[in-house]
């Protein structure tokens, strides 16, 4: 049996869903699971388009079979070597015998460091620009590195405007049968994961993604189809998600508001943080977002503080230096190329130490805009603690009321 799906005339989805794996890359939580897209395509010679992880081999060997419907295989496009996209590939190379195995000098490095050369013979090595007839289609290579690893590449199909992207577009979730972009992408939380995904795994890549953008440009796009999420085919969700990336990758916010990020071992610092909340919500601010750093995964936070114009850190003390979950963030946070943000400080100590110096030390590289006076508590928030929260709630406030987005 199969789980084949024509997303374009002659073009087939035969990837698989994974609903069972609870960390991506062993690092981000997922509850929905995760989509790994290959695609085939059927023209005079027969392309295929990356992999899937080695759970789902004999269903992605038997999705390619049904949508080649007894014809040959004439090519196994390799655009990312991550495990994820080429856990399959070994058995696909040994299904088809005579496919060639498209790839650039780095794939075959990647390829060779992960199994080993036994198919050299059937490299078919493609540099940026390259072209590849396949009949009514020509296929061209456009190399994308650390978009997000060093041997990225996509390809755009000339006849139909297809640019299969890779990882950039991806998303986290499994597909639950609709494939296609426009029924999802403005629907639960679809948007959040595929910005959780962009931040976390490409996001201090930006730099690269728009030297990506500048490749393409010029280049009419009607569909894009990555390895990981939906598919987007109508003019209205490719413009939606280009916009996103642009915004992602140039370390633009995408809208107003606050994400309050603290750490609080027995309830004083996230009472303070509730305090200040509620302050910014009696003055007029919308969107607020607070986030526990000991009870979420990361990747969360992150891309919250990513989305939103505004974060208020609240770190504490532990023994003498910075709570460690904080401590983990905030350099993780900075590692995502956080920037071009304006932030504030709510800080608790009861015995001394360092947390709001080294809370400031970690964040030192990013390029950030500093409002408001720090407000420092004493192990519980006091009458005075009230009253410097609520001028900081007035400062941040009142910056937000005249943030462009």
């Amino acid at each position: 049996m199969h789980t084949i799906r024509e997303i374009l005339d002659n073009v087939y989805w035969v990837g698989v869903n994974d609903r069972r794996i609870e960390r991506f890359e062993n690092l981000f939580e997922l509850d929905k699971g995760v989509a790994y897209n290959s695609y085939l395509v059927r023209d005079e010679k027969n392309v295929l388009f990356d992999s899937v992880d080695a759970a789902f081999t004999r269903n992605y060997i038997q999705n390619i079979e049904a949508a080649l419907d007894g014809e040959e295989l004439d090519y196994i496009v390799v655009l990312h070597m991550e495990p994820d996209h080429c856990r399959s590939i070994e058995a696909a190379l040994t299904r088809w015998p005579n496919a060639k195995f498209v790839g650039n000098a780095k794939t075959f490095k990647f390829y060779e460091q992960f199994y080993d050369d036994r198919f050299k013979d059937r490299y078919y090595e493609v540099k940026d620009m390259d072209e590849l007839n396949i009949g009514e289609r020509t296929l061209k290579f456009v190399t994308a590195p650390m978009v997000h690893w060093p041997e990225v590449m996509v390809a755009y199909e000339l006849k139909d405007k297809i640019l299969f992207s890779a990882d950039a577009f991806g998303s986290f979730n499994a597909l639950n049968g609709n494939i296609d972009a426009k029924y999802v992408i403005h629907k639960g939380d679809w948007i959040d994961q595929a910005r959780r995904y962009y931040i976390n795994i490409v996001g201090k890549f930006g730099n690269m993604v728009q030297n990506l953008f500048k490749k393409v440009d010029g280049l009419e796009i009607k569909a894009i189809l990555a390895l990981h999420g939906p598919i987007f085919k109508d003019e209205e969700s490719i413009n939606f998600i280009m916009e996103k990336y642009q915004r992602w990758s140039k370390f633009i916010p995408e809208e107003k508001g606050v994400a309050i990020i603290y750490c609080s071992m027995y309830g004083d610092t996230e009472q303070a943080s509730d305090i200040l909340a509620n302050n910014l919500a009696d003055l007029g601010v919308e969107d607020i977002v607070l986030y526990d750093i000991s009870a979420w995964d990361p990747s969360f936070p992150i891309a919250d503080c990513h989305r939103y114009s505004h974060a208020v850190f609240a770190p504490i003390n532990y023994n003498s230096g910075l709570y460690y979950k904080m401590d983990a963030f905030l350099r993780e946070l900075v590692g995502t190329g956080y920037q071009n943000r304006t932030v504030s400080f709510l800080n608790n100590w009861s015995w001394g130490g360092k947390s709001l110096e080294i809370s400031k030390e970690i964040l030192e590289p990013a390029k950030l805009n500093y409002i408001g006076e720090d407000v420092k508590i004493n192990s519980s928030v006091k009458e005075e603690n009230l009253a410097q929260i609520a001028e900081l709630a007035k400062v941040i406030a009142e910056d937000i009321k005249n943030t462009e987005i």
